[in-house]
């Protein structure tokens, strides 16, 4: 009897852990959910009175000023990105925890993205260093510099861990990414060259001061403060919806920063691996990674490695630098088509179609130009100005994308012999999807 007591009580339990197991996966997507709703309560509470109205006997109210945050907020905030960072390094490369990089993600999305309202952001930083690097009169903020920096060097020892768990705009898509439908390898290939061209064109913009347009056109940070143009928050409804089955869209075919986190990943130290031990080649894990980022193993695939020689690499360098070459020529004769999107460099050309052809400019800011006690001559020489920067800094945008985008060429048509399966360094986000597909795993003292 007591036996059978014993057996009924262990098989309790055993079925009672595998319940918990089984809906502690849903448990982040609850807390985001709960999150979305507390946020749009606030706003609606804040939107539900009506407009003061200031026609009739209104008394203004007296002017408050909008004090900056104290500087040691700015330090907490940068020591809450390097205990996150630490923490998502070690569950993806000791601990191969999947559960623990999503509990890192909820936080992440959390404090940087509903609390910290998507700023300060590691990803808009690269403006404010590139601002600093080609203007002298521009001061960079220290925790700006520190967030461009800091995910770079947990880069170089273990990968891509802030794409993992600790970057909100990572999280928020990979939180909401249900299904795992794979994009064609040549298709992936054309969008993935997307994020090279917008980290040039932002440090671009940034460089000659004009704009920043990464958080101009940031799809997420409308959502993380419940506000902002109409446009940039239904583009980003839509990219949480193509999430659903098309994991991490922005960070596969928009992020810049990206760009340089997959650069310092292909020479980290240590990088996630996909079986703590001996490949089996079992091949379980192909098709477990949503972004296509698994390389298979040679052993069991009648694959060719292509091997050339030093003439051939010759010419394929020098191909590369020619691609370069040509990109830095068609970019800076199209400099003053890049310079139109800087508000003097419009405003000017609005002013000019107006009294050259008789055009109204009716824009504000030809409004308050004309109000102004500034020339024509002083606009039209800041426009020759702005245009001439843009002029100076554009080849080097082509030249930066042509050796990109061919040594991204080269390195999918040259293969190197692979004997077990093992992910790209460059392209993987370390989100441990794979962890669960391996049958070997960690041993337990």
């Amino acid at each position: 009897m007591l036996h059978k007591q014993k057996r009924l009580k262990v098989k309790y339990l055993n079925s009672k852990g595998k319940m918990i197991k089984k809906y502690s996966r849903y448990l982040p997507y609850f807390l985001i959910a709960v999150m979305l709703i507390w946020h749009s309560v606030l706003y609606a509470q804040q939107m539900r009175y009506p407009r003061p109205e200031f026609e009739t006997q209104y008394t203004y109210p007296e002017y408050q000023y909008n004090y900056q945050r104290a500087p040691y907020w700015e330090y907490l905030d940068v020591a809450v990105l390097i205990a996150a960072l630490s923490i998502t390094s070690w569950l993806v490369i000791k601990k191969r925890s999947r559960q623990g990089i999503m509990w890192v993600s909820v936080f992440s999305l959390a404090y940087f993205g509903f609390y910290r309202q998507g700023c300060i952001c590691a990803v808009g930083s690269i403006q404010n260093v590139s601002l600093a690097l080609f203007n002298s009169d521009y001061s960079i903020p220290l925790s700006a510099l520190l967030f461009f920096l800091i995910p770079l060097i947990f880069a170089l020892f273990s990968g891509r861990v802030f794409c993992a768990g600790v970057c909100p705009l990572g999280a928020i898509q990979e939180l909401t990414g249900f299904k795992k439908v794979k994009v064609n390898p040549k298709l992936e290939a054309v969008l993935g060259a997307i994020p090279y061209v917008y980290l040039g064109l932002a440090v671009l913009y940034s460089a000659v001061g004009s704009q920043f347009i990464i958080c101009r056109y940031d799809p997420f940070v409308g959502i993380f403060r419940l506000g902002g143009p109409y446009t940039i928050i239904i583009f980003g409804a839509l990219l949480l919806i193509t999430g659903i089955y098309i994991n991490r869209p922005y960070c596969r075919y928009l992020c810049p920063y990206g760009v340089l986190q997959g650069f310092f990943s292909r020479f980290s130290w240590k990088h996630l691996t996909i079986t703590p031990a001996e490949c089996r080649n079992c091949r379980l894990c192909e098709p477990s990674c949503p972004y296509g980022v698994i390389l298979p193993s040679d052993n069991l695939k009648n694959t060719e490695v292509t091997e050339i020689g030093r003439k051939m690499k010759l010419i394929y360098g020098a191909l590369i630098l020619m691609m370069g070459l040509s990109l830095a020529y068609f970019f800076y004769n199209t400099a003053p088509l890049l310079a139109r999107m800087d508000k003097r460099v419009s405003l000017a050309r609005e002013i000019r179609l107006e009294k050259e052809k008789g055009i109204k400019a009716v824009s504000e800011a030809a409004q308050a130009f004309n109000e102004s006690a500034r020339t024509e001559e002083e606009l039209f020489e800041e426009e020759v100005a702005v245009i001439n920067r843009f002029r100076a800094g554009a080849p080097w945008v082509g030249l930066f994308l042509g050796l990109s985008l061919g040594i991204r060429f080269y390195r999918r048509i040259i293969r190197h012999p692979r004997t077990e399966y093992e992910p790209d360094r460059g392209r993987c986000v370390s989100c441990g999807k794979c962890f669960e597909y391996c049958p070997v795993k960690i041993k337990t003292e």
